[in-house]
């Protein structure tokens, strides 16, 4: 009898031995098989767990019950023109990813709060730089642009840590300590009261180039934005226009249109902008198998599971 396929393609194919390994002792009665394996029955395969399929190939299983993203993001799968629409797609949204993008987010707030770059310019240049931070965290407004499972735990964490936090969202949340702005009329208040603007909206028509030169300059002067979201999120050229001018302070940016981005890119020399490689947020290879199991598990059960929805982009 032949056993269901789930086909793997995140890691590279190196990484296949540790998810057959790690989905052997999660669901044993599945057959892990690589994307590329030619000897795959294409009518055997039930589920695929994917990072940056090629566009078409999902449409080829005409069996497929479900796909999973290998990470948090969907529109590396979703924008594929062929994609099946009655097949649904699933985030790979854990406890591991929330945390690991709210420890990122933290990070880099309380870096900017201490003017940590003016300390790393000073040891580079060994000279002896004693001052003190202009204000508080509580004295400081973190505007939290999407308070979906991640933006409301990095709002946690960052009323932890004493910080003023609000959120903006499309339609209305309630969070702990939290004040929530809502839709478009909600926007630019929300923007006038955050010193600190993190991106962590869904990749939408809605939201892309969102943060351009209008609403940069909603923002309080000498204001920062940490985007962990999406890279269209943001308009490049009109924040470097903002950076330039002194309306913002600085950015921290794990995301890109393009990814890996170029490497004569003007952003990466930008004495304000600190550039990551899409590292923000992580969960373990076992983490994210266990998901697919319990997805799975649920799917197959006849239970109601929050697939991404492709007429609200999220």
């Amino acid at each position: 009898m032949t056993r269901d396929v789930l086909l793997v393609k995140s890691g590279g194919e190196a990484a296949l031995p540790e998810w057959r390994a790690l989905f052997q002792s999660a669901a044993p009665q599945w057959d892990i098989r690589w994307w590329d394996d030619p000897a795959v029955d294409p009518d055997a395969v039930v589920y695929a767990l994917v990072w940056q399929p090629e566009a078409g190939r999902l449409a080829r299983y005409p069996n497929l019950r479900a796909i999973f993203s290998s990470a948090a993001g969907v529109d590396h799968i979703v924008d594929d023109p062929m994609l099946p629409n009655h097949v649904p797609v699933y985030r790979m949204v854990v406890e591991q990813t929330a945390q690991t993008v709210a420890e990122y987010v933290c990070l880099h707030a309380l870096a900017w709060l201490r003017d940590f770059a003016r300390m790393r310019r000073a040891q580079a240049e060994r000279r002896w730089d004693a001052f003190e931070a202009p204000r508080l965290a509580s004295q400081t407004r973190v505007g939290i642009m999407g308070l979906g499972t991640i933006g409301q735990l990095c709002g946690s964490m960052l009323l932890a840590l004493g910080f003023q936090v609000h959120g903006w969202a499309r339609t209305p949340k309630s969070v702990p300590g939290i004040s929530c702005h809502v839709g478009l009329g909600g926007l630019q208040p929300f923007l006038e009261q955050s010193d600190l603007l993190v991106g962590l909206v869904p990749d939408t028509p809605q939201t892309r180039g969102l943060v351009n030169a209008d609403t940069i300059w909603h923002l309080p002067k000498g204001a920062a934005i940490i985007n962990v979201a999406r890279g269209p999120l943001v308009v490049l050229d009109d924040l470097i226009a903002a950076l330039n001018s002194g309306h913002l302070s600085a950015a921290v940016l794990d995301v890109f249109d393009i990814e890996p981005l170029p490497s004569d890119h003007p952003i990466w020399s930008h004495p304000k902008v600190t550039v990551t490689a899409h590292i923000a947020g992580f969960a373990s290879r076992r983490a994210r198998v266990q998901k697919v199991v319990d997805l799975v598990d649920a799917i197959e059960r006849g239970e109601v599971r929050i697939a991404y929805d492709r007429t609200r982009g999220y």
